[in-house]
């Protein structure tokens, strides 16, 4: 069984990025330049955006990270992001979600401009992703197909289960693995509803689990020489730790890890790979590749 480590493979690339950035400002390019809204205080929200400007120093770029509280208005928001899309000097920007419940995450993803939206969310690239046009592909879907693909995973053909239908995972996952030039794999999606849920899962030659319930993926639902991919990034309370909590993925790794041929962990596992695919995301922006 094969550990799929996200976080050593996150830092190779972050590596191979600055390399690329040291070329492009030694030929005279730009630094590369991600800007990042955060509204609020929320504990997993702070330490995502706290990762993310630690990237960018990684990676050599520059990092702006803006602040608002609870009660910003939407239009004050809606404000920043139209002075963000712009500005000449920001390549790329996130309004890191969720948002307080008197903003329109939805408006507010609308008027991000296309062309800066690293985080994949905009229809315009979601939809350009759907039909296999070049775009941002969201960073976690992006992350993981990465990661199959540095671990040589076989994809082509194969039987992907996605367990999980949003938008920021589910959805984009079961396209991308759908997609000729991405999986070009046979794939069913399941949710909470789905009646033959661990039918399918026993079918699986790969398992995306995305589902949001800790511990939801036991070894009664995979085959043996499952590759397990473990989106789940669940706080579970854990008086043993100095933080109170612990991470936990929506697979029963100890119970699975024992059948799958390669498995993700939890932490270390996608959670990397995600920050470090929306560092390449900027970097495709500041080059200009897809628009």
């Amino acid at each position: 069984m094969t550990i799929i480590d996200g976080k050593a493979t996150a830092a190779a690339i972050k590596q191979e990025i600055a390399e690329e950035v040291k070329t492009i400002i030694a030929n005279g390019g730009k630094q590369p330049h991600l800007a990042a809204i955060l509204v609020g205080h929320d504990g997993g929200s702070e330490t995502y955006v706290k990762n993310k400007v630690l990237a960018c120093e990684a990676c050599g770029f520059k990092s702006t990270l803006i602040r608002f509280e609870d009660d910003v208005t939407e239009a004050e928001l809606l404000a920043k992001v139209s002075e963000l899309n712009e500005d000449p000097d920001v390549d790329g920007f996130i309004v890191q979600l969720p948002l307080p419940r008197h903003i329109d995450e939805q408006k507010v993803i609308m008027a991000i401009d296309y062309r800066k939206d690293v985080d994949g969310f905009h229809p315009i690239n979601v939809g350009r992703m759907a039909i296999g046009l070049p775009c941002f592909i969201s960073a976690t879907p992006l992350g993981i197909l990465t990661l199959l693909r540095r671990y040589g995973v076989e994809t082509s053909g194969k039987k992907c289960v996605v367990l999980g239908r949003s938008n920021i995972v589910g959805k984009p996952m079961a396209q991308l693995m759908m997609q000729k030039q991405y999986g070009d794999s046979t794939v069913t999606v399941c949710h909470s509803h789905s009646a033959t849920l661990k039918e399918e899962c026993r079918q699986a030659d790969i398992i995306i689990a995305a589902i949001g319930q800790p511990d939801f993926v036991t070894a009664d639902m995979v085959r043996e020489g499952v590759v397990v991919i473990d989106v789940g990034t669940t706080r579970v309370p854990d008086a043993t730790r100095k933080s109170g909590y612990r991470l936990n993925g929506d697979v029963k790794f100890d119970e699975v890890s024992a059948k799958a041929s390669m498995i993700t962990p939890v932490p270390g596992g996608v959670g990397p790979m995600t920050i470090c695919s929306l560092m390449k995301n900027t970097l495709e922006a500041a080059k200009k590749t897809y628009f």
